[in-house]
């Protein structure tokens, strides 16, 4: 589906959002043709926006778009079609396209209360490529401003809606009420879903929430995914700042994953450009040695 708006605010918005996407531009062209070299569009998994010229070449552009998305191939890489009887048109030309894939982000987290830590994080976490969800019972508990990456979810049932919205990611429990950290902690644990939870407080509300589990029925196992203290240890400090420095920190730890060594060539090499090039019917090329 096309929706209206421009290929740079798309961008902005899946920046924002931490959605893949593959970014298209005309590079060049040859005869007659729907766009001219440097019109874009953006295409993501499931929407595109702007446009090269519609039709059945921006048909194919975009399926080959998601085909990169789906192999999760955030490459780049140049494409040559003609525009003749094979994609529906008789303009005779020829256009060649970059196509761009941007990974995103797949790290989420969702966090359960707006207090002091939260507020902190929230200004930690807004310079980093996550998404995050933030949760409360109180509307007014939310500050005017939040990062671009920080969706507020205010709910009436945060444990209730626990399930759904942990699902793939990291919780956080930094909530105002003990009663509902611990109503928090049972649906996470009953569903098992979410990547990873963590809960703010002392050793002594860790021993007691663990008897208090325990009585309920859950395994040392389900338990021992519970972090708290949340944050790690060899970073000190009480003060909201601190304890937001220090969870994410972990989160970071936790979250992070081995580098691949990068390839020897990397974007878009000479010969497939002077390819594109030539098949454009440019003969102004030159290679240097």
């Amino acid at each position: 589906m096309q929706h209206r708006m421009m290929w740079y605010q798309a961008v902005a918005e899946c920046e924002r959002q931490g959605e893949p996407y593959v970014l298209v531009t005309i590079l060049g062209v040859a005869g007659s043709v729907p766009r001219e070299p440097s019109s874009k569009m953006v295409v993501t998994g499931e929407h595109s926006y702007d446009t090269i010229g519609g039709g059945h070449l921006e048909y194919q552009v975009i399926a080959r778009a998601r085909e990169q998305l789906a192999a999760e191939r955030f490459e780049s890489h140049m494409e040559h079609f003609p525009l003749g009887a094979s994609l529906g048109q008789c303009c005779g030309g020829s256009v060649s396209v970059l196509l761009e894939g941007q990974r995103g982000s797949d790290a989420r987290l969702v966090v359960f209360g707006a207090g002091h830590v939260a507020r902190a994080l929230m200004t930690i976490m807004g310079q980093l490529p996550w998404r995050v969800t933030w949760v409360d019972s109180r509307e007014d508990g939310f500050p005017q401003e939040v990062p671009d990456n920080v969706n507020v979810h205010f709910s009436d049932d945060p444990a209730g809606d626990a399930a759904s919205l942990c699902t793939n990611a990291h919780a956080l429990i930094l909530t105002h009420n003990h009663q509902l950290d611990y109503e928090l902690c049972r649906a996470l644990l009953n569903v098992g879903s979410a990547s990873s939870i963590g809960l703010i407080g002392s050793q002594a509300k860790a021993d007691r929430f663990r008897k208090r589990l325990e009585h309920r029925g859950h395994t040392a196992q389900q338990i021992a995914r519970i972090r708290c203290p949340v944050g790690r240890d060899d970073v000190p400090g009480k003060r909201p700042m601190e304890v937001a420095v220090s969870i994410t920190a972990e989160l970071l730890a936790m979250a992070g994953s081995p580098t691949k060594a990068p390839s020897k060539r990397r974007g878009v090499g000479w010969p497939e450009l002077r390819s594109l090039m030539q098949a454009n019917g440019d003969n102004t090329l030159t290679e240097h040695s």
